[in-house]
C-alpha cells in the first residue's frame, strides 16, 4: 500500500525545547522507529513541519550584515535538505541496509491570483515588541500582525497547485525507495508574468500540500501525524471527546482553529472526497495503528 505520512513540528521539536541539532535528532530518532515498520510493509512517503528550522535560519541570516537575508524560498529548501539528512539516517540506522531513501527538493507551484497574498496570516520568525516590527515593516516592506504578547512577520499561505518533482518522485517509488519530500510544504514558486519560475515570499500549508502530494501519486491512505490522538470535540473542556471515525461531510458541520487542527481536517477531507481512498489524524506514537485503522480519527467518505 502506497502510505504519505505528514509529521507534524511535534517530530522535530518539542514544544518549549530550544532548536539545537541534538533536540531535533532526537526527535526525528523517535519518529523514524514509528515509521520504519510502516516502510517496511508499504510504499512510503514522508513529508514534514519545517516552522522552527526556518526561522532559525532567518536570525542566522538576517545576523550577518555583509549580505541581504535570504528569501523564504531558499531557506526553505536548506531546511527540506537538512531535516531529510537527518529522517535518511535514523531510518537507515533502524533499517535493513539495503533499503534505499532519497529527500527531494520539492518545488510547489502557488497561483500569483490566489487571493492569500493580499490577506498575509502566517506568522513566521521571532517575536518582536511593537516598535520593533513596526520598524521592520518599515524598513523591509513586511507585514506585521501581533501573535500572543509580541508582533512577527506574516506572509500570505497560498493554496499549492502543482508539485514540480512529481514523476521522479514516482520513479523512486517504483524502485521501493523511501522519499521524503515536500518538506515544510514545498518550496513556494510562480510563474512571472515573464513566464520564468521563481521563489515567492510565501508559506505553504504543509498538510495541504500533502494532501495534494498523496492525492497524485495515487497513495491510499494520508496520515496527518501530529501531538493528539486525533480530532476532538469541545477540546479543552471537560466534554472533549475524541472523533473515532468520520466523513467530510459529517466533520465540516463542526468549526476547528485555523491555527491548529483546522488545516490538518481540510486536507484529511479534500484528500478523501477526491480520492474516495482513507485518511487520519492522530498521534506520532499510534502511527501502526492509525494505519491498520484503529486509532486516531480515521475519515472515510462513507
Amino acid at each position: 500500500m502506497r502510505v504519505v505520512v505528514a509529521l507534524g513540528g511535534n517530530a522535530l521539536l518539542r514544544r518549549g525545547e530550544p532548536l539545537t541539532a541534538e533536540n531535533q535528532r532526537r526527535n526525528v530518532r523517535v519518529a523514524c522507529k514509528a515509521l520504519a515498520p510502516i516502510a517496511e510493509e508499504n510504499q512510503l512517503v514522508i513529508t514534514h513541519g519545517n516552522g522552527p528550522q526556518v526561522g532559525l535560519l532567518a536570525l542566522q541570516s538576517a545576523s550577518y550584515e555583509g549580505v541581504e537575508e535570504y528569501p523564504l524560498d531558499v531557506l526553505g529548501a536548506q531546511t527540506e535538505g537538512m531535516i531529510g539528512y537527518m529522517i535518511e539516517q535514523e531510518m537507515g540506522n533502524l533499517m535493513p541496509t539495503e533499503t534505499a531513501f532519497a529527500t527531494i527538493l520539492t518545488m510547489v507551484e502557488v497561483d500569483p491570483e490566489d487571493p492569500a497574498f493580499n490577506n498575509p496570516t502566517k506568522p513566521i520568525g521571532p517575536m518582536y515588541s511593537e516598535g520593533i516590527g513596526r520598524a521592520l515593516s518599515e524598513e523591509k516592506g513586511w507585514a506585521i500582525a501581533k501573535d500572543g504578547d509580541g508582533w512577527r512577520r506574516v506572509v500570505p499561505s497560498p493554496i499549492p497547485h502543482r508539485i514540480f518533482e512529481l514523476r521522479p518522485i514516482h520513479w523512486l517509488l517504483e524502485k521501493e525507495t523511501v522519499v521524503i519530500c515536500a518538506g515544510g510544504g514545498g518550496i513556494p514558486t510562480l510563474y512571472n508574468s515573464e513566464g520564468d519560475l521563481e521563489g515567492v515570499e510565501v508559506v505553504i500549508d504543509k498538510d495541504r500540500a500533502s494532501a495534494l502530494l498523496a492525492r497524485q501519486l495515487n497513495a491510499r491512505l494520508l496520515v496527518l501525524a501530529t501531538d493528539a490522538d486525533g480530532v476532538y470535540t469541545d477540546w479543552g473542556s471537560e466534554n472533549a471527546k475524541r472523533i473515532e471515525n468520520t466523513t467530510p461531510e459529517e466533520i465540516e458541520k463542526l468549526e476547528f482553529d485555523i491555527g491548529s487542527m483546522g488545516p490538518k481536517v481540510e486536507a484529511a477531507c479534500d484528500f478523501v472526497r477526491r480520492t474516495g481512498e482513507r485518511a487520519v489524524i492522530g498521534a506520532l506514537s499510534e502511527l501502526e495503528g492509525m494505519v491498520k485503522g484503529t486509532a486516531g480519527t480515521q475519515f472515510t467518505i462513507e
